[in-house]
C-alpha cells in the first residue's frame, strides 16, 4: 500500500442498531492521520456501493475517529465502472470517497512503455 499505512482489519464490522455491515478493508494511514476504508466488487460498481460506503465512512468520522484524527477516505474498487452512473452516484457527497477500477493483471512491458511516453508528451 505504501509508507505510513497500518493494517487495522479485513471484513471490519460496524454495528448500526440491530444491523451488521463488514468493511472489505480497514488501514489507518499514520501520516495523513485517518482511517482508509476499502470496498472490493467482483462486477460492476453500482450506485449502492456509493451509498454503502458513505454509510461506513459517516460511521467512522462519528464513531471510530478520535481527537485528532482527519476524515475517513473510502475508496470503492471494482472490475468495472460505468462513469455516467458513478459521477450522479457520487453527486453531493461531501465525504472523501474514490471509485476505480482494478485491473487483474498488470499491463505488458509495450504497454507500459506506451502510456509512460503519452503522459510524458502531454506535460
Amino acid at each position: 500500500m505504501g509508507k505510513g499505512f497500518a493494517f487495522i482489519g479485513r471484513q471490519y464490522r460496524i454495528n448500526i442498531g440491530s444491523c451488521h455491515f463488514y468493511v472489505d478493508l480497514v488501514f489507518y494511514h499514520r501520516i495523513l492521520k485517518c482511517f482508509v476504508l476499502i470496498d472490493l466488487k467482483k462486477g460492476e460498481i453500482e450506485h449502492n456501493d456509493i451509498g454503502q460506503m458513505n454509510l461506513y465512512l459517516n460511521y467512522f468520522k462519528n464513531e471510530e475517529n478520535t481527537e485528532g484524527d482527519n476524515e475517513p477516505i473510502g475508496i470503492v474498487l471494482g472490475a468495472y465502472k460505468h462513469q455516467v452512473l458513478i459521477e450522479y452516484a457520487m453527486q453531493g457527497i461531501s465525504n472523501q470517497l474514490f471509485v476505480s477500477r482494478y485491473q487483474l493483471y498488470l499491463p505488458d512491458k509495450q504497454q507500459l512503455q506506451e502510456e509512460l511516453r503519452r503522459i510524458i508528451d502531454e506535460e
